[in-house]
């Protein structure tokens, strides 16, 4: 039986292919995508998003939800920190490469956290949330909806770091960076919830040679990303920061919800730091064992790189 989805995303490259993935794997009813302000405003995520499903056309369309949120890392008055690292570098001046985004409009346009809601009241106890962005559309929703958290079957959070630093400064991940404030909301909630930090996230790594075997095996539904975005990315990952490789940090958070079985978690104590120059955003998990620190979170703390790389072969030769 399939699991219920909704995917909140600010693509970006790496969201975009994890959206396709999840729309054509029978793993999934993916009920809901929702857009997010994040590595790009919330009009163009709305607009990536609805290109995403246009190009994928999957059999069943998931509701989209629109946002019109700025991009949130410009809430700094323009001063970021040493370092700073923007993905608009990895992921092109829209986040989907050199691809030109046409602005269709959605039709019956629905607020994100309102999609959301609405989605999760209708199937109570059954939906998985996976964030592949900033939480801001989830901290709104529990505003709106205090039992909104309570009504998941399950919150996935792709975001922040254990022991590995940062990805867009030296202390924090981008994810978390962007709303410290959203994300320290959700993740002290006493919601089920699981966190998929860098450390792990960062460990499956498309190479060059992976790429042109995957390549051929590419159903027509995926061939813009084959022939487009996952080359656009590998070359900007390769001439930015040096990388032999694609991270696929949003396909391991899809596939930690698809293929458990590949990844251990343990249960750990997470604060937020919210407003430090330099460490806005860090995830501080306490692992001194002290009684009275409670713990909060569940945190993936290790994966099978060779069953996610499976697991995507898989679903794009059954696409």
């Amino acid at each position: 039986m399939s699991r219920k989805l909704i995917i909140d995303a600010d693509p970006g490259i790496g969201d975009a292919f994890a959206i396709a993935l999840a729309a054509v794997d029978p793993h999934f009813d993916l009920i809901g995508v929702t857009a997010a302000s994040g590595c790009v405003s919330g009009m163009v995520a709305t607009q990536n998003i609805l290109t995403v499903m246009e190009s994928v056309d999957p059999d069943k369309h998931p509701r989209l939800g629109a946002s019109t949120a700025p991009r949130p890392v410009f809430s700094l008055a323009g001063v970021h920190p040493p370092g700073f690292l923007d993905p608009l570098r990895l992921n092109g001046n829209y986040g989907l490469g050199t691809a030109e985004i046409p602005m269709a409009q959605l039709h019956n346009q629905r607020e994100s956290a309102k999609l959301m809601i609405d989605l999760v009241k209708n199937n109570p106890h059954e939906v998985t949330l996976l964030t592949l962005g900033p939480l801001s559309n989830v901290a709104v929703a529990c505003e709106l909806a205090p039992d909104f958290l309570d009504s998941l079957q399950r919150l996935v959070c792709l975001g922040g770091s254990v022991g590995v630093g940062g990805d867009v400064t030296a202390a924090a991940e981008f994810n978390i960076f962007s709303d410290p404030m959203s994300a320290d909301l959700v993740l002290q909630s006493a919601a089920t919830r699981t966190l998929v930090p860098l450390d792990v996230s960062n460990r499956t790594v498309l190479t060059f040679d992976q790429f042109d075997r995957l390549k051929q095996d590419r159903k027509y539904a995926l061939r813009w990303f084959f022939d487009d975005l996952i080359p656009f990315a590998l070359r900007v990952h390769h001439e930015e920061l040096g990388l032999e490789g694609l991270p696929l940090r949003e396909v391991t958070a899809l596939a930690a919800i698809a293929e458990p079985r590949h990844f251990t978690s343990k249960t750990m104590s997470l604060a937020i730091e919210l407003q430090g120059s330099l460490t806005r955003g860090v995830t501080v998990f306490d692992q001194r064992g002290i009684e009275r620190w409670q713990n909060n979170i569940d945190v993936i703390d290790s994966v099978d790189t060779h069953g996610v790389l499976d697991y995507l072969s898989q679903v794009v030769r059954n696409a």
